[in-house]
């Protein structure tokens, strides 16, 4: 792996603007490289269906047949604000010019993955098959690896490279996630001049809400209301709401039964205050979980220990591309790329890290 090389490609991937829906021209790079190496690719129609201007991409090195293929993976979204970014380095610290974030989650990833398949083609090192699957839409719901050719895939273990923190952590359970979208309605009515013709659509929808369990529930599950919404004059009695809420846990059982009692809590409110009540439930992704065992695991460990670091077999609240792959029936956990404090302008990344994690990648693929 040369470093100066890796350092240079994560610069000019960050210095291209792809947040999420809009990531055509950073897969058009990628493309552009795997052509150079002389690695076939290939893309989904992912896009077409999720509103974006690009498609999740793929890629195969042939290697030893005799190995185990591994699918390396990576996302090619970022959250806003993601234009314009112009990196920086301090005292071997990457940051942005503060106006935007860095993007290293996923770009960190994504360019130590693509360092080291540079690296084993140049060389002509030993290796293993190599898939590769960069993804779209992961910010905001991991929509795009929803949408993944799993059928064409010949790797049957993934490593994702996405977690925050320094390089060494290996991400082995993590929830699935169920959304809620909701419509309260209610019947409008002059607040002041007869009040008691109307029904509070807010009245009914927040009482629902106060009698739900949110936030923390247990130790594998939370829930939360991201969006409640009803825009009326004051001297009207809103005649609808909306809310848009989440649950997560990493059991599938306690996450059902969590959107359930959102959903009767809504029921009952609206059955007493004479409100109606639509609702959508979205399933998002599920969650997954290795055992420390598992041989996947092993070889994670291994290549995080060669590099003298000592692993880190964690869990994490947050989902990933890695859930779709292990409902897929592709084990799959997820590495940390030393990214900090991601989705803010604060974003950080040491070259200590993006270095680590680009040898991690190689020690991943050789033999």
């Amino acid at each position: 792996m040369v470093q100066e090389r890796l350092l240079r490609r994560f610069l000019e991937y960050v210095s291209i603007d792809s947040e999420t829906l809009c990531e055509e021209a950073f897969m058009r790079r990628l493309i552009q490289e795997l052509d150079g190496m002389g690695i076939p690719w290939w893309t989904d129609q992912a896009g077409k269906t999720l509103g974006s201007n690009a498609n999740n991409l793929y890629a195969w090195l042939e290697g030893d047949a005799s190995a185990e293929p591994i699918l390396l993976s990576g996302h090619m979204d970022t959250v806003r604000p993601g234009k314009g970014i112009r990196p920086q380095i301090q005292n071997g610290v990457l940051q942005s010019q503060g106006d935007t974030i860095l993007g290293g989650d996923d770009k960190a990833g994504v360019a130590a993955i693509m360092e080291a398949l540079h690296t084993v083609v140049e060389n002509r090192l030993a290796h293993r098959p190599v898939q590769i699957v960069f993804s779209i839409y992961e910010e905001g719901g991991v929509r795009g690896a929803s949408k993944l050719e799993f059928h064409r895939l010949k790797a049957h273990q993934a490593v994702v490279f996405d977690c925050e923190g320094d390089v060494g952590k290996i991400v082995v359970s993590a929830p699935g996630q169920t959304k809620l979208y909701a419509d309260v309605f209610g019947k409008s009515a002059h607040a002041g001049f007869c009040p008691e013709q109307g029904i509070s659509a807010i009245s009914a929808a927040a009482l629902g809400i106060s009698r739900m369990r949110l936030l923390r529930i247990d130790s594998e599950t939370t829930a939360n209301i991201g969006t409640f919404s009803a825009c009326y004059a004051t001297n009207i009695v809103p005649q609808q709401a909306h809310i848009e809420a989440e649950a997560r846990s990493h059991s599938l059982e306690k996450l059902e039964g969590q959107i359930q009692h959102m959903v009767d809590c809504l029921k009952g409110a609206c059955q007493e205050t004479g409100a109606t009540l639509k609702y959508m439930v979205e399933p998002t992704y599920q969650p997954y979980h290795l055992p420390k065992e598992h041989p996947l695991v092993t070889l994670v460990s291994g290549g995080i220990s060669r590099l003298g670091i000592s692993p880190q077999i964690i869990s994490t609240g947050g989902g990933s591309d890695a859930n779709h792959f292990n409902a897929h029936g592709i084990p799959a956990v997820v590495v940390s790329t030393g990214m900090e404090q991601v989705h803010t302008t604060h974003e950080r990344l040491t070259l200590e890290n993006l270095f680590r994690c680009g040898k991690l990648a190689l020690e991943l693929i050789q033999l």
